[in-house]
């Protein structure tokens, strides 16, 4: 029998946090980069005492925004391929609440972290404290309640030898690829200072072995006679391929079949951009040649995708054909009722590839397929080259971008009109060069999020691709990426107000309202019609960012951002460069159709104009 020592709650957690560490396919690392944490009284004198004791357990990062802090850790997980994450800690109340959008986006994303928010006294003698909700008929709620439908694992500590039991089946949740996402330990403030006689094994290395799980044989072998027996199969690849280093298994896959293969938002790199078997993003924000192929698939293989509606185009892009799943979660895999493949990506893969020995798609199709990827690619072309003017194209600025960026470069985007243009136009030749926060599309997650990729990867350039709407957000973060001597390079695309939403209002007949940065003028903040519109807001994001710490470079026109972007480059600080943008120059849709309904009855002429044509495109109910 080992011994035992006598530390805090907080402090036990920190060092059986400390000491965890995950494997796969042999190489192992330590599971927890570090804690980001902002302090209050709910948890300064417990987590943050802990981390101010012992630094060498976790390094502890200031963050400027509990929301920005939780982003900042997923960018980190999805970095790392889920076999990393960080702590977020902070105070009760205000503090543990503002993490709430943080932890919905990493469980929507299937991204591991961790979050420690301070609650309220346990033992209650001082209620109600500071922050302290108070529910009449209950006496044991408090505002971290609402962290459980958002995670994936809750828990209380009541006592401090809770510890011993609420770590481990947090753990248990984060290094699993079916059940990840946030775990919430709610951490009464004054259960976090008392301490405890704990074991001393409770905090030895332990390391958490990431399996790869192959599906049943009889499933594989019928699977195996579907795609042999299809004429036109679609693979989908979803961001479970990314996660599970499936890439080259797709790859050589795809070589020995001749399946084409479309890309989620989270998927994108699953292929590089020219591999002719790549006809690039499906959906909504799709390409051509993907939802040419996709409307004519007699069989459709989903790989690590979770088929939201954007992928299916709100399940129009595919007729009528069959659907075989592969995912590590059964609830994705079962999904459309086809075929479920339980297991992970690569093993699924390798295992498929092997039974497929021999078998090919037609030599016409494969043909049609290349043809299709470079189609698109000068279509890709076209619209890095457009020329517009007087302000330039969206699309002319993401040209200029990936045309300075490095194959192992990351592009990190999240909210607005630029994740789609992305998912279409940027070429991906590294499967981790590209970084769209899509499942929540959460405006603000940009820099942040920049941040934590960064700090998983600090040997490569980090591009941050942001519209002046998500800027306005969260900029916050900027001030800890110099603090923390990281190099982002953030591009703000200015026009001036929510152009996405407000493309989506004109195709509803509502005229862009309420989406222009604007003054407000006989009680209107302004519509697209008006002839005389009232002047934009005088802000000056470039100045902001410059306040903020950022060496700022201010480009009118798009050979400025190319010049911007070389002298960025090797700047060793946070790089931001701005570029105002025609909102009206956009990309356009590609054969596909997003299940937005329009108001059934309206006195507006355009409104009821644009219902009409949704319920054409809807068809029957």
């Amino acid at each position: 029998m080992g011994g035992t020592v006598r530390l805090t709650a907080a402090q036990a957690l920190l060092r059986f946090l400390a000491a965890q560490h995950v494997e796969r396919d042999g190489n192992e690392s330590r599971f927890f980069g570090g804690c980001f944490g902002i302090f209050g009284h709910g948890n300064v004198a417990g987590f943050g005492e802990a981390l101010y004791e012992s630094p060498e357990l976790l390094t502890y990062y200031q963050s400027r925004n509990e929301q920005a802090m939780v982003h900042a850790a997923v960018g980190y997980a999805r970095m790392r391929d889920r076999l990393g994450a960080l702590v977020c800690t902070t105070s009760i109340g205000p503090g543990a609440t503002n993490m709430v959008t943080g932890a919905a986006l990493a469980t929507i994303n299937r991204l591991p972290v961790l979050l420690v928010p301070g609650d309220v006294f346990v033992s209650r003698r001082a209620d109600p404290v500071l922050q302290q909700l108070e529910v009449p008929w209950s006496g044991d709620v408090s505002v971290n309640d609402v962290f459980r439908p958002v995670s994936r694992y809750f828990d209380r500590i009541w006592r401090p030898e809770q510890v011993l039991a609420a770590a481990p089946q947090a753990m248990r949740v984060l290094v699993s690829p079916a059940e990840t996402g946030a775990v919430t330990l709610a951490f009464p403030q004054d259960v976090q200072a008392e301490a405890y006689e704990y074991p001393e094994e409770f905090f030895a290395k332990r390391v958490w072995h990431v399996y790869r799980t192959l599906p049943d044989e009889e499933l594989l072998a019928e699977a195996t006679a579907r795609i042999r027996a299809a004429n036109r199969p679609l693979i989908v690849a979803g961001g479970g391929v990314i996660y599970s280093g499936a890439t080259e298994a797709l790859r050589s896959f795809c070589d020995a079949t001749g399946i084409p293969v479309a890309e989620t938002q989270a998927g994108k790199g699953s292929l590089p951009y020219d591999h002719p078997s790549s006809v690039g993003a499906i959906g909504v924000t799709g390409t051509f040649a993907a939802n040419r192929v996709a409307a004519e698939a007699d069989l459709v293989l989903g790989i690590g995708t979770r088929w939201t509606d954007f992928t299916t185009a709100s399940r129009t892009a595919f007729a009528q054909p069959e659907f075989v799943n592969v995912n590590v979660a059964e609830f994705d895999a079962s999904k459309y009722a086809g075929l479920a493949l339980v297991g992970d990506a690569r093993a699924t893969l390798e295992r498929l590839t092997a039974l497929l020995a021999g078998w090919s798609v037609e030599e016409e199709y494969r043909s049609e397929v290349a043809t299709l990827n470079r189609q698109w690619d000068e279509e890709v072309e076209r619209l890095y080259s457009l020329g517009h003017g007087p302000l330039p194209a969206q699309s002319e600025v993401i040209g200029a971008v990936n045309q300075a960026s490095a194959p192992k470069d990351v592009v990190v985007c999240a909210a607005g009109a630029m994740p789609g243009d992305l998912h279409k136009l940027w070429r991906t030749r590294d499967r981790k060069g590209y970084h769209v926060e899509y499942g929540y599309s959460c405006m603000g997650y940009e820099i942040p999020g920049g941040l934590g990729v960064k700090l998983a990867a600090p040997e490569r350039e980090v591009y941050v691709l942001i519209g002046d709407g998500s800027y306005l957000m969260l900029p916050s973060e900027i001030v800890t990426a110099v603090q923390e001597g990281i190099k982002l390079t953030i591009v703000i695309v200015d026009n001036h107000g929510f152009n996405s939403i407000g493309a989506l209002s004109r195709s509803l007949g509502t005229d862009g309202f309420g989406t222009q940065y604007r003054y407000r003028r006989n009680g209107s903040l302004g519509v697209d019609s008006e002839a005389e519109p009232a002047p934009a807001l005088p802000l000056d994001l470039a100045q902001n960012a410059e306040s903020l710490g950022a060496q700022v470079i201010r480009c009118a026109s798009v050979d400025e951002l190319k010049a911007g972007l070389e002298q960025a480059r090797p700047a060793q600080e946070t790089v931001v460069l701005t570029i105002e943008v025609d909102r009206y120059e956009a990309v356009p849709g590609y054969d596909s159709w997003w299940d937005v309904p329009v108001a059934e009855v309206s006195s507006v002429d355009s409104v009821r104009a644009a219902r009409a044509a949704y319920e054409e495109a809807r068809g029957p109910s």
